[in-house]
């Protein structure tokens, strides 16, 4: 069975971060970190992160077994990357769980996807995007495209997340993949 780590962090986008742990739960063996902010942004949305089929671990765990390249999984994915997370590993700053996995991740060549929901975005926010893309992480903005013309909210949340579980190499059938444009 394959193993990922999802971690979630403090910004706006939880629904992002539900729909991925409930596919990729079906698909593996997934470790769940979710930050303490995280949680109060969760429940102001609504969202709630908890009771997945997961391995869930507390982000002060820095004796858990993703803090270590011995233990091996597939890939990493944080979603929502806040932009204090992206800076920190950006950086190789390993001050929590979260970052801490993220670093071992890239040092240990897996993929390691950040997903960053902010706008407009600063000078020092595209900065840490080019170190963190630089140090091997795949930047993937929640930014759902319309080409397969949504209907409902689930739709665009399905779109972004798709495109986030093909590049960590996951099977699944959400959303439309795009075959041409026959005008």
């Amino acid at each position: 069975m394959k193993r990922y780590v999802v971690a979630v962090t403090g910004a706006s986008g939880m629904a992002y971060a539900k729909r991925l742990l409930e596919v990729l739960t079906e698909k593996g063996e997934v470790h769940i970190i979710i930050s303490d902010i995280a949680k109060k942004i969760a429940e102001y949305e609504g969202v709630d992160l908890l009771g997945f089929n997961g391995v869930y671990i507390g982000d002060e765990d820095m004796f858990a077994d993703v803090a270590s390249g011995s233990f091996r999984y597939e890939g990493m994915i944080i979603c929502p990357c806040s932009m204090k997370t992206l800076a920190a590993v950006s950086s190789g700053y390993s001050e929590n769980l979260i970052t801490r996995a993220a670093d071992v991740c890239l040092k240990e060549r897996r993929k390691c996807i950040l997903m960053p929901r902010e706008m407009p975005l600063s000078r020092i926010h595209l900065k840490n995007m080019l170190g963190a893309d630089e140090a091997g992480a795949t930047i993937m903005m929640m930014a759902p495209g319309f080409y397969m013309k949504p209907t409902k909210i689930e739709d665009l949340v399905d779109m972004v997340v798709a495109r986030a579980l093909d590049h960590l190499g996951v099977e699944h059938d959400l959303g439309f993949r795009w075959s041409g444009y026959d005008a």
